[in-house]
């Protein structure tokens, strides 16, 4: 089975290695990017079965004119992959409000973008998979220094699932990719580090060092990886949520199991907020430290 895609981000990292593996699997490829001239490779070995198309996913108009040009050329859109992104490091304290938004622009605003205008041609040709690229940061947050990066993906994953219940009716699916550490430029070129404060040396400074100074180098082969989800684009049960790499399988459910124990734990309290159940319910025992 044949599919088309449309894969932001495509120029390095994950978003190039997803491009090669499904031309590789004989699908076509819209691989956008803001410097499109760096895919020229991979034009010469695929030839038409790949479009390079300038992108910057922060701009909503350019969105739809690659979209509209993705169209004309392939004639439909079969997987839909948000991957474009990047996070700087700083504390929440001393990150410069300039970098936090800028962040977000791309990370989130151009998730939006993207989607946003693919909807009127994924609801017209009834039927897509939209591969949404967020992280085990936003299923299990709390990595210091990457503060605005995290809150995006966080609201990732809420908007993708206001989008899963909006079109489904028009057969599109929706997955959200939590990634751990995978051996991309990630960490490398694509991230800044600014001045880390001594006082958050054992927090901030730690996630600097495990980040970037770990000769190893993040466990995760995105080679694998992209191979696995060209692999899901051609199945018919997709996931609503897929963890990729052991540290984002295994914390996800640590973290799920962590969220259940709480929810049982204040069951009763929470209960009790609406009128017309018990009240005042018994709160579990305090901590005794």
């Amino acid at each position: 089975m044949q599919q088309t895609w449309f894969i932001t981000g495509s120029s390095r990292g994950f978003g190039r290695t997803l491009v090669r593996a499904a031309l590789e699997a004989g699908d076509f490829v819209a691989a956008t990017a803001r410097h499109p001239e760096q895919l020229a490779d991979l034009a010469e070995q695929f030839g038409e079965r790949i479009r390079p198309i300038a992108l910057d996913v922060t701009d909503p108009a350019a969105a739809r004119t690659a979209l509209t040009e993705a169209q004309a050329c392939f004639g439909r859109i079969d997987v839909l992959v948000n991957n474009a992104g990047y996070a700087n490091v700083s504390p929440i304290e001393t990150t410069q409000d300039s970098d936090f938004r800028a962040q977000f622009e791309t990370n989130f605003w151009g998730v939006y973008n993207v989607t946003k205008a693919a909807l009127p041609l994924l609801r017209e040709q009834k039927g897509a998979l939209v591969m949404q690229f967020s992280s085990m940061g936003g299923r299990v947050g709390g990595s210091p220094g990457i503060a605005s990066y995290q809150a995006a993906k966080f609201a990732i994953d809420g908007f993708s699932r206001v989008l899963r219940a909006e079109t489904a009716p028009f057969g599109v699916k929706v997955l959200v990719i939590e990634p751990s550490g995978f051996r991309t430029d990630w960490a490398g070129s694509s991230m800044v580090v600014h001045d880390i404060p001594a006082a958050y040396a054992e927090t901030v400074g730690a996630v600097h060092t495990r980040l970037r100074q770990n000769s190893d180098g993040p466990a995760g082969d995105p080679v694998r990886a992209a191979e696995i989800l060209v692999q899901i684009a051609k199945r018919r049960d997709i996931p609503h949520h897929l963890p990729l790499g052991v540290n984002a399988a295994e914390g996800s459910i640590q973290m799920d199991r962590q969220l259940l124990e709480d929810d049982l734990k204040w069951r009763q309290v929470a209960r009790s907020a609406d009128f017309a159940e018990p009240y005042p319910a018994p709160f579990p025992p305090d901590s005794t430290y």
